[in-house]
């Protein structure tokens, strides 16, 4: 009598199994572009942002990740990016070099949000969006000279949602390679 019960638990487990299986592999995968990502554009995305950010000084502490660093200090850092808000501000100036950066990256980012897998993550996939309507924001001006106070404030919050999203993928990226590729993961700190 307890047989196709048991038989459905047993179904049922392995099922889960597999499909938590195919779900880490899919994440694995997911992490491949990631890096491509923070290769091709991140990295350098976040050094010319945080020239916008005049209150990085109070927390870019926090972030400099060290070999050292064990899961308690990825999560503790992931906790208070949540708290940690920064203050960009676009009339800092460089906003040519910005637009001329993203341009050049332009078809890349496009690239990544044609991947259908990029579902499965959305982080990524709000952090892709940011990045590229700051793109199309940028690439609708031509002069930085005469921008209205209004679209300063709007290219600041655009800049801003960016610069969060990426901090934030880039630790959970680093936490990524610590715990699966320690050799990209040492070049990474370097």
């Amino acid at each position: 009598a307890f047989v196709p019960l048991e038989v459905l638990l047993v179904t049922l487990i392995l099922h889960k199994l597999l499909e938590s299986r195919e779900k880490r592999h899919l994440l694995h995968k997911l992490n491949m572009v990631i890096g491509a990502f923070f290769s091709e554009a991140g990295t350098d995305l976040i050094k010319i942002l945080h020239t916008f950010d005049s209150s990085a000084q109070e927390y870019e502490d926090k972030l400099k990740i060290t070999p050292q660093w064990k899961d308690e200090d990825f999560s503790s850092v992931g906790s208070e990016l949540k708290k940690i808000k920064s203050s960009i501000r676009a009339e800092k100036g460089g906003l040519r070099r910005l637009k001329g950066f993203l341009d050049t990256k332009r078809s890349f980012l496009l690239g990544l949000l044609e991947n259908p897998n990029l579902l499965e993550h959305d982080a990524f996939t709000d952090l892709l969006w940011a990045a590229f309507h700051l793109t199309e924001e940028l690439a609708h001006r031509s002069d930085f000279d005469t921008i209205p106070e209004t679209d300063l404030h709007h290219l600041g919050g655009d800049m801003k949602r960016a610069y969060e999203a990426l901090i934030s993928e880039w630790v959970d990226y680093m936490h990524h390679l610590k715990k699966n590729y320690p050799y990209l993961f040492s070049l990474a700190v370097r």
